[in-house]
């Protein structure tokens, strides 16, 4: 008896349990995880948060005469709280109420901030040193707001409001 070349030969049971190889995810499969609608809703909020505390820093920089960081700082003073307030009810739907929470949210955006404005501003001077200082400082508060937004959202999303499934999949 002789087997016929164009039937494929008998394959095994696919492998199951634990050391059954992963299956390979669909690419953008990790991509789609990270953007879905709770990234539209945050940036939705970040959006008035922009307006709100660009406009405070700016005003507070250039016509109060207020410094750097003092600017920079009632920027995200005045919009946390509102970013607290909108991110846990609206983007995250998080219904939690804990201390805890509060104080990790407080950490993550101190975090961010001194990480983002302490690394905008000697990367910004290093860059453009014929700028003046008034030039170079505004470029600085505005490289910074948008490494403040990328740092914020990831600790927001995965570790102040992370839900319970979020947790558990880590």
């Amino acid at each position: 008896m002789t087997e016929n070349p164009q039937t494929p030969p008998p394959s095994e049971p696919p492998a199951s349990g634990p050391s059954a190889p992963a299956k390979p995810s669909a690419p953008g499969q990790a991509r789609r995880k990270l953007i879905d609608a709770t990234t539209w809703k945050f940036i939705l909020v970040g959006i008035v948060n922009t307006i709100v505390g660009t406009t405070v820093m700016f005003l507070a920089y250039n016509w109060l005469g207020f410094g750097y960081w003092v600017s920079s700082a009632l920027n995200y003073i005045i919009g946390s709280i509102v970013s607290f307030v909108l991110n846990k009810y609206f983007t995250f739907q998080n219904k939690e109420r804990s201390l805890r929470q509060v104080w990790l949210f407080i950490v993550n955006i101190a975090a961010c901030y001194l990480l983002a404005y302490g690394l905008a501003k000697p990367l910004v001077y290093a860059l453009t040193s014929e700028l003046s200082v008034k030039v170079a400082d505004n470029l600085s508060m505005g490289l910074g707001m948008i490494l403040f937004v990328a740092l914020n959202y990831a600790g927001q999303r995965f570790v102040v409001f992370a839900s319970k499934t979020d947790a558990a999949q880590k």
